[in-house]
């Protein structure tokens, strides 16, 4: 079995060698990809995009499209802080309350100038989570690119109860990026429900069980020191 390092710098390879990669780039990141904005347009003709009022989604490029339709739709939208490093660790893009366009707010920069920062206790319950991906298989494993910082944002809201053990997680790629082989899982790892490419929507098989809190054991001192809402759970 390929490591998930391994994994990775063989997908952002292909993606740069079969010319699908886009600004701004591939290696080091969730990749962005030709036909990310007809993966939204994908997920919305679902049941589980149409049911949901609030969604958590990660701030990448090739996800963007998926939140700018959501604000667009008038869904609440939650993007994590850049590593949670603030004692409020996520944005709320509220379209009732946003001044500016749903692009304008789906953007990184967007989201940081006009959301509103807040804590784990005042985020809404989640309905659907949208998160990036480096690669993917059927059976619902995915590799993120390496910081932890999705699993982390999971945990954090299983133990607030923002998220409920049936809450639909759906990752967006181009299918270069789904994978036929075995991605190593830990517990800390979240599994998938479904992946999104431009053309479907793929069921998993759902493998792999869902983290169901912070995994203390494994997380160095440094990165506890470095996260305020884990030092401050650490301390309590």
């Amino acid at each position: 079995m390929r490591t998930k390092e391994d994994i990775r710098r063989g997908i952002w390879k292909l993606l740069v060698e079969r010319k699908v990669a886009r600004f701004p780039g591939a290696e080091g990141r969730i990749p962005n990809f030709i036909g990310a904005e007809a993966c939204a347009r994908v997920l919305a003709e679902t049941s589980i995009w149409k049911s949901a009022k609030v969604l958590k989604a990660n701030p990448d490029s090739p996800q963007r499209a998926i939140r700018q339709r959501a604000l667009a739709e008038r869904k609440i939208v939650y993007m994590a802080v850049p590593r949670l490093r603030s004692d409020k660790p996520f944005i709320e893009l509220d379209p009732k309350r946003l001044k500016c366009s749903p692009y304008v707010a789906s953007s990184i920069k967007g989201a940081d100038k006009f959301g509103r920062p807040v804590s784990l206790e005042e985020v809404r319950k989640i309905d659907l989570i949208v998160c990036g991906s480096v690669a993917a298989n059927r059976s619902g494993a995915r590799v993120g690119k390496g910081g932890g910082y999705s699993d982390l944002e999971f945990a954090l809201l299983t133990e607030e109860k923002k998220i409920a053990p049936g809450t639909p997680i759906v990752t967006s790629v181009h299918p270069l990026q789904i994978i036929e082989e075995e991605i190593p899982m830990t517990g800390h790892d979240i599994p998938l429900t479904a992946i999104v490419t431009p053309r479907e929507m793929i069921e998993s098989k759902m493998s792999y069980r869902r983290p169901r809190g912070i995994l203390w054991e494994i997380l160095p001192p440094e990165k506890i020191n470095d996260i305020p809402v884990l030092k401050a759970r650490k301390e309590r």
